[in-house]
């Protein structure tokens, strides 16, 4: 068993060499939180699992004379706690990319990580929903509420929804926007502040204004241009967890597959676009992904959606 991943198990040099690793990966990489909280927390698995493997905390002349049979120890001590492979892929390359700052800093080379392959992770493409299926989730149609529950909030899960699938947002980059953000009447571009503080403008339809509209003309909470723009019941910003159990209620009125959630809206988002014959370049634009080989993944999803298509339509299929 590995030990508790709160505290970093280490020799003080090496536990020094980390923490500088860390602030590099927040500063110069510029990693979102969540990224920075997974690699710290791949780190120190891997620096309690050397203290239990090597009999105490491991220094930097330890980490530098790690063997490829150590480090699959790891891997394989991981993989018996029921880690699946794209953490596992995930940890190593936190790993790999430690020994890579202190290799540039000249603090100690170790060539033993290129002998180790990545865990293959099985080849999975995003599940959007049908256009039919994205306009009946943003529409009424389906929405079960108590009679207790405001007209507002009503509106405001109708602007959220329209504004993930109208504009691609991921669902924390729509309930991260304040007043001061929210799209006018008139006003047909969003500056959208995504992974890694990175900034990317994105259009605004009609229909995503006149949604947010109804809700800011219904919110009964005033105006604070620098607070929230989506907010609950009690006036603070809104959960996610709120959106995601909205989802899971409209599955079940909708029929709707369990893949039916708030980040398949942006699936969608991409997914249509491409359909309808806008090129890859702009789509990357528009989802603020910094690689093209991200975006590429919709290519796959429309020739299978083509090749569905095909074999339902074609006489001989």
């Amino acid at each position: 068993m590995l030990a508790p991943a709160e505290a970093i198990i280490a020799a003080p040099d090496a536990a020094q060499e980390v923490a500088a690793w860390f602030a590099y990966v927040q500063a110069e990489k510029r990693a979102s939180p969540k990224t920075l909280e997974a690699y710290r927390r791949d780190v120190r698995q891997f620096l309690a699992f050397l203290a239990h493997h090597l009999g105490g905390p491991a220094s930097l002349k330890d980490l530098a004379a790690l063997r490829p049979a150590d480090f699959r120890a790891f891997l394989a001590a991981r993989r018996r706690e029921g880690v699946e492979s794209r953490s596992l892929a995930r940890q190593l390359s936190a790993i790999r990319g430690l020994y890579r700052f202190m290799d540039r800093k000249s603090v100690l080379h170790n060539p033993a990580l290129a002998a180790i392959r990545s865990p293959k992770i099985p080849h999975a493409v995003p599940k959007p929903l049908t256009a039919d299926a994205a306009k009946r989730l943003i529409s009424d149609e389906g929405r079960q509420y108590d009679e207790s529950t405001p007209p507002w909030v009503k509106a405001r899960d109708v602007a959220i929804l329209t504004l993930l699938y109208g504009c691609g947002l991921r669902i924390s980059e729509a309930l991260a926007l304040s007043r001061r953000e929210a799209p006018k009447p008139g006003q047909d571009v969003l500056t959208i502040t995504g992974k890694g503080n990175k900034t990317r403008i994105v259009p605004v339809l009609p229909v995503v204004q006149i949604a947010i509209a109804e809700y800011l003309s219904l919110c009964p909470f005033a105006a604070v241009l620098d607070g929230p723009l989506f907010v609950g019941v009690k006036g603070a910003r809104l959960n996610p967890r709120i959106i995601q159990r909205l989802m899971e209620r409209l599955r079940g009125a909708l029929g709707l597959p369990e893949t039916a959630t708030p980040h398949a809206l942006r699936h969608s988002f991409a997914t249509h676009l491409l359909s309808a014959g806008a090129d890859l370049r702009s789509i990357q634009e528009l989802l603020g992904h910094a690689s093209l080989s991200t975006t590429q993944v919709y290519t796959e999803v429309d020739r299978a959606h083509l090749l569905k298509q095909y074999q339902a339509a074609h006489p001989r299929a």
